[in-house]
């Protein structure tokens, strides 16, 4: 099953993003994603479309929405983690046979929102073995793509697609092919080391000097 995860950030308008939506078996918005996502179903599913639920600390969302939704709603009022989190934690807890967890809605209006969301995709992993239970996870926006890695892979961006790599890890090295810079040499210590990147072939291949954590975002 495919879960949709929308955030109250950017909504996105393009049709990639919607069109995950649309095919999404199972829809959280997090709390004040709510109204935008309610405004947007009759346009991407041609009629409305209410969320299997609504998760957060209710801080954003109005009360008569709360009222209208009381039935869908889990209040979890803890502010240790944002509600990206809080609706991830509860899918991979309640939900059974995901295949994939879609995040929508969650970049834009507030950069720091933006590269905390990122790097959560991370720390999921660590949260849950993601690899062993099957279970995909990746941030759509208007823009990108992006997905964690916790290991040696391969993946088929297509040829001549923006690949930006970043890791928390100043140990780790990743030798690449398919792109058109070599990242062997890389030294992740900031951020920007190894964006701006480019696939030369339909498929790339990074190998991870040890197992680790890094993410890919595709334009």
């Amino acid at each position: 099953m495919e879960v949709a995860i929308i955030c109250n950030g950017e909504f996105p308008r393009r049709e990639y993003p919607r069109h995950i939506i649309s095919r999404a078996g199972f829809i959280i918005c997090c709390d004040g994603a709510l109204k935008p996502f309610l405004h947007a179903s009759p346009k991407i599913f041609g009629a409305l479309r209410e969320p299997d639920l609504v998760i957060g600390d209710l801080d954003s969302l109005p009360a008569s929405l709360r009222e209208a939704y009381a039935a869908r709603i889990v209040h979890v009022a803890e502010q240790d983690d944002n509600d990206m989190t809080k609706a991830f934690r509860w899918a991979m807890d309640n939900l059974k046979d995901i295949s994939s967890v879609h995040f929508l809605g969650a970049g834009g209006k507030r950069e720091d929102h933006t590269v905390g969301n990122l790097s959560l995709l991370m720390e999921y992993t660590r949260m849950y073995d993601l690899e062993e239970r099957g279970v995909r996870i990746e941030m759509v926006s208007d823009y990108t793509t992006a997905f964690p890695i916790c290991d040696s892979v391969e993946f088929w961006p297509g040829k001549g697609r923006q690949v930006s790599i970043f890791s928390p890890d100043n140990t780790l090295s990743i030798t690449s092919e398919g792109l058109e810079y070599q990242t062997s040499s890389v030294v992740f210590d900031n951020w920007w080391k190894a964006t701006l990147n480019k696939s030369i072939d339909d498929r790339v291949f990074l190998r991870f000097s040890h197992r680790s954590l890094a993410l890919i975002i595709l334009d």
